[in-house]
């Protein structure tokens, strides 16, 4: 029992100092446009085209670590963006997911994760306080390459879509009962003091960082196509 506890507490250690590390908004901003270009540039896994131009909002949280033996927790770091009734998406909001899990499992686990919203309800959830997957709102499976040609309006029925790119012991991603909510500290330091979500969202800002806009275009490049 002494050495369970000490190898649990080990691996949630482990995925502490990875992901709560907490890296600099510039380079948060980074890593998750990499993430989403490395993703949209593999055919067959990537997010169709149609699912970002419907989208209302796109998180993306690059190196989600899970760690755990039979209780297992699971931490990221990332950016949500939402898409204007213009077409023109918003500079990112930082954010972050932390939960936890029971169940057979063991070893530490990286996971590149991006978040498909559908509707505005689960944002203004998010910018209202937190928000729990597969609680307050339905999370599935996105469609991805070939396979979403066969996909209709009626198969697309969760609010959320969900994509992953796993490395390590477990297999997948299960976000169930994982809790997004904003970074207030994340976006005051990318973007000034007192500055709230909604204002990042609706272009209330006097300053921010290149690779912000970088970010915006690159979304507007890939939902466009």
């Amino acid at each position: 029992m002494r050495v369970y506890r000490l190898l649990l507490c080990l691996m949630l250690a482990m995925a502490s100092a990875v992901t709560w590390s907490a890296p600099d908004p510039e380079t948060r901003v980074k890593n998750s446009s990499r993430v989403l270009d490395e993703i949209m540039r593999t055919p067959e896994r990537r997010i169709p085209e149609r699912m970002l131009r419907d989208a209302y909002a796109v998180a993306i949280i690059p190196d989600v670590v899970k760690a755990g033996l039979v209780i297992g927790g699971r931490r990221g770091r990332g950016v949500i963006a939402v898409r204007g009734a213009d077409g023109v998406w918003s500079h990112p909001s930082f954010l972050t997911l932390t939960g936890a899990s029971i169940g057979f499992q063991a070893g530490v686990q990286s996971t590149d994760v991006i978040l498909v919203f559908r509707s505005q309800r689960g944002v203004d959830s998010i910018v209202n306080g937190k928000f729990t997957l597969g609680a307050d709102a339905s999370v599935a499976a996105g469609p991805v390459g070939r396979t979403a040609q066969a996909a209709t309006d009626a198969d697309l029925k969760a609010e959320i879509y969900s994509y992953s790119r796993a490395r390590g012991l477990f297999a997948g991603v299960a976000l169930d009962g994982a809790v997004l909510a904003i970074d207030h500290r994340a976006n005051q330091n990318a973007y000034g003091r007192n500055v709230t979500p909604r204002a990042i969202f609706e272009g209330r800002i006097t300053s921010s960082p290149a690779v912000a806009v970088d970010l915006r275009d690159q979304l507007e490049e890939y939902s466009q196509r």
